[in-house]
């Protein structure tokens, strides 16, 4: 199917931006918080399902390991202080940022990766015309009801918490189509396929592996459903009454 054929153009939501890339085909995918444990899952199903899968890391020492994780090309750029970002989009067809502060350098204080970060590449895949962004945020992010778990869980990273929700808006605002995931807390277990996936308000709550996560980061480019859509997603426990029944549909 081509992306203007009438069967694709039913699965896109309103307002959703029509792909010119081939709808289940990535020709090149930008990950950025490459060297992280979500990254690192997108680069090794990436390799065998996009042509070339390009990592974004701020640690020129990263380059080897990246390229052994998968990453055909890696590009050296500080997200909190880019020279030129132009380099790193060029040619892209999605950006997938996994990128993220660990809760413990919170005290640090801000300009933090999640929002600063997250603006900057935005606004550079919006100038190169990146046909998609994908961005990984958490649970709990927004003004949307939440539960409990996931109220004490802002709380607790609060500035974060802020950080990612400004990096949302941002992405919202740019002409990219775009998918938002909100994971819950994460795990580094297996990849299980199980997920519950709903619209913000959906209240989830619960655990979901990283490997799972990448899963969905790289399907969202080429799944019609879930353009300009915000969803949380966790895998245990599972919510079977609140998925939204949506098709994920990996690269080929």
């Amino acid at each position: 199917m081509v992306p203007n054929h009438p069967s694709v153009r039913a699965l896109l939501p309103v307002g959703t931006k029509q792909l010119r890339m081939h709808p289940d085909h990535l020709d090149t995918v930008l990950v950025a918080g490459a060297t992280g444990g979500t990254g690192r899952a997108v680069l090794r199903l990436g390799q065998s399902r996009v042509d070339t899968v390009r990592a974004l890391t701020r640690s020129p020492d990263a380059a080897a390991d990246l390229k052994a994780a998968g990453a055909d090309d890696v590009v050296v750029e500080d997200l909190l202080d880019p020279d030129d970002l132009s380099a790193a989009v060029a040619g892209v067809d999605a950006v997938v940022s996994a990128v993220g502060t660990s809760p413990l350098a919170i005290q640090s204080g801000p300009p933090y990766v999640d929002g600063a970060g997250n603006r900057a590449l935005v606004a550079a895949a919006a100038d190169a015309d990146v046909e998609a962004f994908v961005m990984e945020s958490a649970i709990g992010v927004g003004p949307d009801p939440s539960s409990p778990l996931a109220s004490v869980f802002d709380a607790f990273i609060e500035p974060l918490q802020e950080a990612k929700a400004s990096a949302e808006a941002a992405l919202r605002d740019a002409s990219l189509r775009h998918t938002i995931l909100r994971p819950g807390v994460l795990t580094n277990g297996s990849r299980t396929d199980v997920v519950t996936a709903a619209d913000p308000g959906a209240e989830l709550w619960g655990l979901i592996s990283r490997a799972d996560v990448a899963r969905l980061l790289l399907a969202a480019p080429v799944t019609p459903a879930v353009g300009d859509r915000t969803l949380e997603i966790v895998s245990t426990p599972q919510f079977p009454d609140r998925d939204a029944s949506i098709e994920w549909t990996l690269p080929r």
